[in-house]
């Protein structure tokens, strides 16, 4: 059996979700030793849970969820299929549940990871952009969050900064000419403003707010090995904290290949 890591690699250079705390660590003591004597390497590290490759919990958005140490083991894992839709979609655009489903075999219950190609700009990449990875990466269409819920999908992975449509954040205040860009792409596609093909008050966060509710949650910045599975299936198993109180939690998301050996 082969493993496939998904996950992007963590540093204090990782952007974390904009305004969100970045990743800290410090030494507190060091092999040479100090006042006491020879001692060991040993850090300590501060960080908000929305960093590098993490898993947004369900208490993260509903009050009454559960934080990701509460949730089984058996729910971060499973079959799923890795999505390549890459070469479709570029700065702003939408993805639909069709040009998933003409890309690869969909089951119901899966692990859904999308591969829209903006991987290629993380903070560690030769095209690294963070303004692009964060602010003008592709996300989901009006329909998405229905078919997700009616494919009762077990959680949803995204190799971007986050399963919204940035524009459908508050990213979209923090960035008004980019959502002049946005809206006008929209327009041009689709006929529409951005404000008619997603009203405010219904598709805000619409990824969160709708769907963590119901148990259907995803992980954010997914990378490393991701394009060597385009439309593959595979099991997949994304590993946590077991931390009881944790709203979300850095992750590692790994990739299963193959047949086990004995």
């Amino acid at each position: 059996m082969k493993m496939y890591d998904l996950t992007q690699r963590l540093s204090i250079h990782t952007p974390p979700w904009p305004s969100y705390m970045p990743l800290q660590i410090q030494y507190f003591k060091r092999i040479a030793g100090a006042h006491m004597g020879q001692g060991a390497n040993g850090q300590i590290i501060k960080t908000s849970n929305h960093v590098g490759t993490h898993m947004d919990g369900e208490i993260h958005f509903a009050a009454n969820g559960r934080t990701i140490g509460e949730v089984p083991l058996e729910e971060w894992c499973g079959p799923g299929v890795i999505v390549d839709i890459s070469d479709e979609v570029g700065d702003y655009d939408l993805y639909s549940p069709e040009m998933l489903m003409k890309k690869a075999e969909i089951k119901k219950g899966d692990i859904l990871i999308i591969n829209t190609g903006y991987h290629r700009y993380g903070w560690d990449q030769p095209e690294a952009d963070e303004l692009r990875y964060m602010v003008k990466h592709p996300g989901p269409n009006p329909e998405f969050h229905t078919w997700a819920l009616d494919m009762k999908l077990k959680w949803i992975g995204v190799d971007c900064g986050s399963a919204d449509h940035p524009m459908n954040t508050i990213l979209r205040d923090w960035h008004p000419k980019l959502f002049v860009k946005a809206d006008e792409k929209m327009q041009a596609t689709y006929g529409k403003t951005w404000d008619e093909l997603f009203p405010l008050e219904e598709f805000y966060q619409v990824m969160h707010l709708k769907l963590f509710p119901k148990k259907l949650v995803h992980a954010e910045n997914l990378g490393g090995d991701i394009d060597l599975l385009n439309n593959k299936r595979t099991w997949i198993g994304a590993f946590m904290w077991k931390a009881i109180e944790l709203e979300s939690c850095i992750a590692r998301i790994v990739a299963f290949e193959g047949q086990p050996t004995t």
